[in-house]
């Protein structure tokens, strides 16, 4: 069975940074593309970025330059750097791969 945990969302300011992680188990972490995911308050989950198995990258326009996303399969885990950040990045941010996706981790942006 599939089970992902995302963990490093924090309260930040305006133009501060946060990384966070996405840690996998259960699943050959290397066959699969991951997906990060994002949601505000009282707003439907928008897509994020996604690095597929073999590395490629796809960013959403709202945060191209701003946030990198990497994975380390040795690790079975994957990361979104956020650099950066602005008030409107403030959402439930979430880890999906094989079909699954954890609980989600908090991002506040705020002074």
């Amino acid at each position: 069975q599939v089970q992902v945990v995302e963990s490093g969302g924090d309260l930040v300011q305006p133009g501060g940074s946060l990384r966070l992680s996405c840690a996998a188990s259960g699943v050959d972490f290397s066959l699969y593309g991951v997906d990060w995911m994002r949601q505000a308050p009282g707003a439907q989950r928008k897509f994020v970025a996604s690095i597929g198995s073999e590395g490629t990258l796809h960013y959403s326009d709202s945060v191209k330059g701003r946030f990198t996303v990497s994975r380390d399969n040795a690790k079975k885990s994957a990361y979104l750097q956020m650099n950066n950040l602005k008030v409107e990045d403030t959402a439930v941010y979430y880890c999906g791969l094989g079909g699954a996706w954890g609980q989600g981790t908090q991002v506040t942006v705020s002074s």
